[in-house]
């Protein structure tokens, strides 16, 4: 320890990581202790997964999974059952950009999360912030020295440790995201590019439309390579959601007019609508008043339905084929790898139509 103290390393974190490895380690939780051990095979495509808790876990294509990034409660049993599958599992890391400025709690904020990846025997760190940040502001540095700093210390003390940071599904400054995109991928070990809630902020007409529309999504991966990062720094997220929106008004051509709700100064945008997760929408579509309808502008499907009380809804959604469409995209221009938000939003029941449904999901993943 002391040798890497003497390399320049601030202080303040040395002392803490003497600190945490005087403190003695947590006791394995899983039946062979090799389970803990932490995940060094690096593999040439990586599924990354965000899970939120519960056991549904069980059921993800392990065949598949390289990362899960546990967003919920902590569950030794999800980390001894990835572990014995060779995929990681990372932590969630969060923190107010106000912090990050000051370099001595941005030290700290590093150091306690290095100790809670120690302690539950984890494989490193997946940086979700999504605060707004000015271009070449205080934050904007900052926030670059920090995944640079997190990087260099999760590295170090954790072999075969990953760092990672969720971006915007482009790079223009999107809800105010002016991030230094290129530094923040030469600093991680890859960017997850959050390819989906692409209407949060709608700057032309007030009207329902996919989460994640097809030209739209990769007219913005062909603006992130365009700031020279490598295509391996890259894994698309895609949706396992969609968005129920009420039509004020329902035309012929099925364009359906919705509340105007503001974001951060576009005069529009999909808090107008609520998040649907796909095994709702799988039960809801073929009761619908129109049936699966699919858009070829947008490359997306969505459907229209009565509500109890007679109001006309409008849902936009993924499903395998507008998935399939993206995951082609990927393999074409040799992007790192795809993932989703979440993986607890399909039907894991035992109905013989939603295994199916879950498995064709599952399948569009694949490159």
């Amino acid at each position: 320890m002391a040798a890497t103290c003497s390399r320049g390393a601030i202080w303040l974190l040395c002392l803490l990581l003497v600190q945490e490895l005087a403190q003695p380690a947590a006791l394995c939780p899983c039946a062979d202790p090799v389970l803990c051990k932490p995940i060094t095979a690096v593999r040439d495509f990586e599924v990354y997964v965000f899970d939120v808790g519960g056991k549904n876990w069980k059921f993800y294509d392990w065949n598949q999974v390289t990362t899960v990034a546990a967003f919920g409660k902590y569950d030794p049993d999800l980390l001894c059952f990835a572990h014995s599958k060779g995929a990681r599992v990372v932590l969630k890391g969060d923190v107010l950009l106000t912090d990050v400025i000051d370099p001595t709690k941005r030290t700290s904020w590093i150091a306690q999360q290095l100790d809670l990846a120690k302690k539950q025997y984890m494989d490193g760190i997946n940086i979700d912030i999504e605060q707004s940040v000015n271009a070449s502001s205080p934050e904007y540095y900052a926030l670059t020295a920090l995944v640079q700093e997190t990087t260099e210390v999760f590295h170090r003390e954790i072999e075969g440790s990953q760092v990672t940071f969720d971006v915007a599904w482009s790079p223009k400054c999107i809800d105010i995201r002016c991030y230094n995109y290129s530094g923040i991928a030469d600093a991680s070990d890859f960017l997850f590019v959050m390819s989906y809630d692409e209407q949060s902020q709608i700057w032309t007409e007030c009207v329902a439309g996919a989460n994640a529309p097809y030209n739209q999504t990769l007219v913005a991966y062909e603006d992130y390579l365009r700031l020279n990062i490598d295509p391996k720094k890259l894994v698309m997220g895609v949706p396992w959601y969609g968005y129920d929106y009420i039509c004020l008004n329902l035309s012929k051509e099925d364009t359906c007019t919705i509340k105007k709700v503001p974001f951060r100064g576009a005069p529009c945008s999909d808090a107008a609508g609520r998040q649907v997760p796909y095994k709702t929408i799988m039960k809801q579509v073929n009761n619908s008043i129109s049936g699966r309808l699919w858009d070829e502008g947008q490359k997306a499907p969505y459907y229209n339905y009565k509500d109890t009380a007679g109001n006309v809804h409008q849902v936009w959604y993924d499903d395998p084929q507008s998935i399939s469409l993206k995951a082609a995209f990927v393999k074409k221009h040799g992007l790192r790898g795809i993932g989703m938000w979440n993986g607890n939003l399909l039907d894991y029941s035992d109905k013989p139509e939603a295994k199916q449904q879950t498995a064709e999901m599952w399948k569009s993943l694949e490159p």
